[in-house]
């Protein structure tokens, strides 16, 4: 069911998953399983193999889309609370064309928050919230909100897929 926030503020898609909040954790802090998971077709995959285990833990992707061709993206881990809920915030990285720009991190946030909801199953909610973008960084995200809601309720679909064995791993 998706959720959508103000105009500025983050956009937030939920499903409930028959499957335990440890399972999901696990798939969502495999950086390796994000090709798995991706709605938006622009997940390439992890360059290299390192799970998420804590705050200030930092996993690149590899990238591509129509704007920047091939890049990669500096996840950095700014939420973490076990089984529960994980978030990054992505830095421009090798290829993309704002590598090199002085402000670094750009503010927008990925989220997925995990709550048990009843023996066996979790309401999973997945995040965007690009309110602390700069205003350049706005306007070239553009107004993709429903754009957002499309992409995040194929990711849940798939890690729905994934975590409950009908998707092959």
């Amino acid at each position: 069911m998706p959720m959508v926030g103000e105009a500025d503020g983050p956009v937030a898609v939920s499903r409930r998953i028959e499957a335990p909040a440890g399972v999901i954790f696990r798939v969502v802090t495999d950086p390796g399983r994000h090709l798995d998971l991706d709605g938006s077709g622009m997940v390439r995959g992890p360059a290299s193999d390192a799970v998420i285990s804590g705050l200030g833990d930092v996993f690149v992707m590899r990238m591509s889309n129509e704007r920047h061709g091939d890049y990669e993206m500096d996840n950095h881990v700014v939420e973490y609370e076990q089984d529960r809920r994980v978030g990054w915030e992505p830095k421009p990285g090798r290829g993309h064309p704002d590598v090199h720009a002085p402000q670094g991190r750009w503010g927008h946030r990925w989220v997925f928050d995990l709550v048990p909801d009843g023996p066996g199953a979790t309401i999973v909610t997945e995040t965007f919230d690009g309110s602390r973008l700069p205003q350049d960084k706005r306007a070239e995200f553009g107004d993709g909100r429903a754009w957002w809601v499309e992409s995040m309720s194929r990711t849940l679909e798939r890690l729905d897929a994934l975590c409950t064995g009908r998707l092959s791993p």
